[in-house]
């Protein structure tokens, strides 16, 4: 393909020098003034690879719910959800993960890159039980870097600003999606009738 850029060099000659700062705000452990965005943070998004590829999955609850045990040590409850858990299957076979944090009305988001685990240790998973149901599993993420990323790409999609908040009516609905994939007659109707209490009575 013309016009692309194949080799380090010339990518390093378009971008120009590194920004000094980039480069001091990261370290390879939680200091206090990044623990403090992750314990406000109800929202992360896992990043994984495996043999089959890689995979982004979104995981929230309550701020905090990623657990800062110690400045090198995340964990990282995984709550209900479909059951496909391609991120844990990735990570059984290749513990490299990466986080970002999001917090809402925070322009700022925290980087984490890491190595994780699968722990099924009954105390921990205790830790976690949320109206007397305990997760399946938590990760526990060795950290290798933490960074904060500068707000630029929130600034830009203006993603905190109410008054840009799209209509759920605008996109096709969970339900319609489904049905447009069905081989067979699926009745998304239904589906998305009984989805909002389906998923109130699933969160734990």
């Amino acid at each position: 393909m013309p016009n692309t850029i194949t080799t380090l060099s010339e990518l390093e000659s378009l971008y120009g020098e590194v920004n000094k700062g980039s480069l001091l705000k990261e370290t390879d452990r939680v200091i206090p003034e990044y623990r403090a965005f992750i314990e406000a943070a109800p929202f992360v998004a896992l990043a994984t690879r495996g043999p089959e590829g890689l995979d982004c999955s979104p995981r929230g609850d309550g701020p905090g719910f990623v657990r800062v045990q110690d400045e090198r040590t995340l964990l990282l409850p995984d709550r209900r959800g479909n059951n496909r858990i391609d991120s844990l299957r990735n990570i059984v076979r290749d513990p490299s993960v990466a986080l970002l944090f999001l917090i809402p009305g925070i322009g700022e988001t925290l980087r984490v890159n890491g190595r994780a685990v699968i722990s099924v240790e009954p105390a921990v998973l205790e830790s976690f039980a949320i109206d007397g149901k305990a997760p399946k599993s938590v990760l526990t993420i060795t950290v290798d870097a933490v960074f904060f990323q500068c707000a630029r790409a929130i600034l830009r999609s203006e993603l905190w600003n109410p008054d840009k908040h799209v209509a759920r009516s605008s996109l096709p609905s969970a339900g319609q999606i489904l049905a447009a994939l069905s081989p067979d007659r699926f009745d998304g109707e239904a589906y998305d009738k009984a989805l909002p209490e389906r998923q109130k009575a699933t969160l734990y």
